[in-house]
């Protein structure tokens, strides 16, 4: 019988304060976003071992080999005191490498994280001015950056990042015309009705990968993508483009997003089709300016995917 193991820490909540700054990413048309100060950065870190050497604590329950996961809660939030970098992908890669470092039964492992984000904020004074600048924060709730990476270990037993994984999740995005889904299969099953010019309302992951992890994690940021860049890449698509489908759209939004960024090897989307549903007294084919009133749909929600690889 053979055994197949991982565990770890997830959800490790960490804050740390004076980060590098986030400087020199390559501009793109559709975002204004070129990095940010690192005053407070947040993430939600998780760590995963993987390996055989552990699975005497399976079978014979010999925890000699076992790192508590206690403990990499611990490691996480004192190592982090030692990261000089600027981005997410940088934070996890650094972790990832001082474990390997540290920990020599350690053969493998994935590290991953979800940016708790934090807008910098402006209170005015008493004199009608403003305080001191980047150092008050407001807690946000929306879309935010995630990523996923892959360490193993060398020739020489050093820790060496072998993928990196990114994205933006919970973008939700809404636009009341320049949207149509029609001519779609009909059968006796079939009750929504073909609408030519809708209403649309789409909840929006996008992940993707790169094709040298170095991108994701050097110091040289002029070939990182920011999270945000995607964010506005797709909220610019969805603005402009008028959309037979949600597949049309997703489709639409990862060719330019290959296309802006080359060191990119692929690209997901994970989409929640969420339009609302027409209020009673409102006419369903009315053309798009005309007032109309939606509530909330009720579940089930439709799903799309796609991933978009380049070619060889």
């Amino acid at each position: 019988m053979k055994l197949e193991t991982h565990y770890g820490k997830a959800e490790v909540s960490t804050y740390r304060t004076w980060a590098s700054p986030l400087r020199g990413v390559t501009p793109i048309p559709e975002s204004t976003w070129t990095g940010t100060d690192n005053v407070l950065t947040g993430a939600s870190i998780d760590v995963k071992v993987l390996g055989e050497v552990f699975a005497g604590a399976y079978t014979d329950g010999d925890n000699s080999m076992v790192v508590a996961t206690d403990t990499m809660k611990n490691f996480i939030h004192q190592e982090s005191l030692a990261w000089t970098g600027a981005t997410l992908e940088g934070w996890l890669a650094f972790l990832g490498r001082r474990f390997l470092d540290t920990y020599a039964q350690m053969e493998r492992l994935v590290v991953s994280g979800h940016e708790i984000p934090f807008d910098p904020s402006m209170v005015p004074d008493g004199e009608g001015g403003f305080g001191l600048s980047g150092v008050l924060f407001a807690a946000t709730h929306g879309d935010h950056g995630v990523a996923s990476l892959e360490v193993g270990r060398d020739a020489a037993g050093s820790g060496v990042v072998s993928e990196v994984r990114a994205g933006r999740v919970g973008l939700e995005l809404v636009k009341v015309t320049g949207s149509a889904f029609a001519a779609f299969a009909r059968d006796g099953y079939t009750t929504l009705p073909e609408r030519r010019d809708r209403t649309l309302f789409t909840h929006m992951d996008i992940r993707w990968r790169y094709a040298d992890a170095t991108d994701a994690t050097g110091d040289d940021l002029a070939r990182y993508v920011g999270s945000q860049q995607v964010a506005d890449l797709a909220a610019a698509v969805f603005d402009r483009f008028v959309s037979l489908s949600i597949q049309h759209l997703v489709h639409e939004i990862g060719t330019l997003v290959l296309e802006r960024w080359p060191q990119l090897s692929e690209v997901g989307f994970e989409a929640q089709n969420r339009t609302w549903d027409l209020g009673q007294g409102s006419p369903e084919q009315a053309p798009g300016t005309e007032p109309k009133v939606f509530t909330d749909p009720r579940p089930p929600f439709g799903r799309i995917g796609l991933v978009l690889r380049r070619d060889g």
